[in-house]
């Protein structure tokens, strides 16, 4: 199958709208991307504006072979709303024909957390003799002390941090900033870090504030696929038996505090949610450990 030339400069008019009006971040712009571009392939020489919605449903009729998860399946869906929102509104089409594509409804997938007792058995077996090692400590102890996703830990900067005041100005989606704040052990690490390790690293004689905090051996930014890696070995070696992901440090951050009485409100500005609908997963998972403690203790709970 090909893709005639219009559909191509559209595909790439799309992306700079949802990049830079939009202001999508970069995972969601290359995910939209790739899914408009495998629904161009699919119409090869018709024209988007030919498009029907019977067409639509067609296509999503096709892609069913695939079987794609239903997170998959509805972000796809989601791409082409966006896709013929934006032709719309630059008036190429005369009538939407997305309008009534809905998503499937998903599941309720509880989101998975590691307990205090599994967090210190990752953070202790991170071997600490080596720069890296101890830089790849202090990221895991910010990640669980902060909650902040891998990305907005590899985007910091120097200027980003004020340790006088134990707060941290991240970046999250859409380039909202928000401030997080860092407990005393996760500030000891991090002063380390900076103040002897990180020179062990890659030796520079000056940090600017726009500098990269985290780095590699080689001086620049640590990417975030090197910090999913770093965890990855860690749990293998340990045998840990749950899938342990930088995200899951972020998921056991927010579970911890609403089981410790923290106010739902407080949970989601420190995650940077943008509706409270999404923090409020994290009361399912507290809910669901208060029944399990309770059926193991109570002896008439079965």
């Amino acid at each position: 199958m090909a893709m005639n030339e219009t559909s191509k400069q559209l595909l790439q008019e799309f992306k700079l709208y949802i990049e830079v009006e939009r202001n999508f971040s970069k995972h969601t712009v290359v995910a939209y991307s790739s899914d408009i571009l495998s629904f161009l392939i699919w119409l090869n020489e018709r024209s988007v504006k030919d498009v029907t919605y019977s067409i639509i449903r067609e296509y999503l009729l096709y892609i069913q072979q695939f079987n794609y998860s239903k997170t998959t399946t509805s972000r796809k869906i989601a791409s082409l709303r966006t896709f013929y929102r934006f032709l719309y509104r630059e008036r190429i089409i005369e009538m939407n024909p997305a309008v009534g594509v809905h998503s499937p409804k998903r599941g309720k997938t509880l989101p998975e957390f590691l307990t205090e007792k599994e967090i210190e058995q990752v953070l202790n077996n991170i071997k600490m003799e080596s720069p890296a090692g101890y830089r790849n400590r202090t990221i895991l102890e910010l990640l669980y002390a902060t909650g902040m996703r891998v990305s907005e830990l590899s985007n910091l900067n120097f200027e980003n941090l004020n340790l006088d005041e134990n707060e941290i100005k991240v970046f999250g989606k859409g380039s909202k900033e928000r401030i997080v704040l860092v407990s005393e052990r996760a500030k000891k690490f991090l002063e380390t870090y900076i103040k002897t390790v990180r020179y062990l690293i890659f030796k520079n004689e000056k940090n600017s504030p726009n500098d990269a905090v985290f780095i590699n051996k080689t001086g620049y930014r640590l990417q975030p696929q090197s910090i999913r890696l770093a965890i990855k070995d860690v749990v293998e070696r340990i045998d840990l038996p749950k899938h342990v992901s930088p995200h899951v440090f972020r998921h056991s951050f927010a579970t911890k505090l609403l089981e410790n009485g923290a106010d739902l409100r407080i949970v989601q500005e420190l995650l940077g949610h943008s509706s409270i609908s999404n923090t409020q997963i994290y009361t399912h998972v507290s809910t669901e450990r208060l029944k399990q403690s309770y059926n193991i203790a109570h002896p008439r709970a079965n």
